[in-house]
């Protein structure tokens, strides 16, 4: 068992758990009960998941468990951070469409490869049964959505959505902008919807039906902020 002495009694409190020295045997010993954590969760769901669990398997004393993150819930918390401080970036395929596509379907592959299905599948689950989580969950999600500010960007430069209006003097319309988060979350909620609501299965079609109803959406205006909604797009259908 690895009773990693990094916490400092004087400044452990003021640091968020777990995160001590982003390096070294620190980032080791939190990987290492990140994978735990989530081996638990998918075995046993959130309710069965126990901190001698997480201890066994990760090689950490249960002590400094204790000591770091504090409970069950500062351990699922750091591993939804933990996850979040990866380096994934949405795809650049060229288009719009082929951008919103491309995430819709790694949507599904997320939640169907049976390699990494069960772990997503018991971190959102895990949401329903602690408010922590669910503040975890929705921190990491924002964060992709951050991300996928680029998305539109490059949607914005090729021509295939409107740019945003700045107010150029006093009076003037409120600057529009088109909402990211918006849009990807419309590109993906069937499918989330079909995953974790009516238990439906999920393929490339179903994200492809779902990319496309985004675009049309957001060729629309409907993802404009700021402005009047419902001026279409270049090139968009009248």
């Amino acid at each position: 068992m690895i009773d990693d002495g990094d916490d400092d009694a004087g400044t452990k409190d003021a640091r968020r758990p777990g995160t001590q020295r982003p390096g070294g045997r620190t980032a080791r010993t939190r990987a290492a009960v990140r994978d735990a954590v989530l081996a638990g969760l998918t075995e046993y769901g959130y309710p069965g998941l126990t901190i001698e669990y997480v201890a066994e398997h990760s090689g950490v004393h249960k002590t400094t468990l204790y000591r770091r993150w504090g409970d069950l819930e500062g351990l699922l918390a750091d591993a939804l951070d933990l996850a979040g401080e990866d380096s994934w970036a949405p795809p650049d395929t060229g288009s719009l469409e082929g951008d919103l596509r491309a995430l819709a379907r790694e949507v599904v592959a997320s939640f169907t490869d049976p390699a990494v299905a069960a772990s997503g599948s018991a971190l959102i689950a895990a949401g329903f049964q602690s408010e922590r989580a669910a503040e975890a969950l929705r921190a990491y999600y924002a964060e992709r959505f951050r991300r996928c500010e680029a998305v539109v960007e490059r949607a914005i430069g090729r021509g295939e959505l409107p740019a945003p209006d700045d107010a150029a003097s006093p009076g003037a319309a409120a600057r529009t902008d088109i909402d990211a988060g918006a849009l990807v979350r419309a590109a993906s909620a069937p499918l989330f919807f079909r995953l974790f609501i009516t238990r439906e299965p999920v393929d490339e079609a179903l994200a492809d039906q779902a990319a496309a109803a985004a675009l049309a959406a957001a060729r629309a205006g409907a993802f404009t902020t700021g402005g009047t909604a419902g001026t279409p797009a270049p090139g968009a259908a009248p």
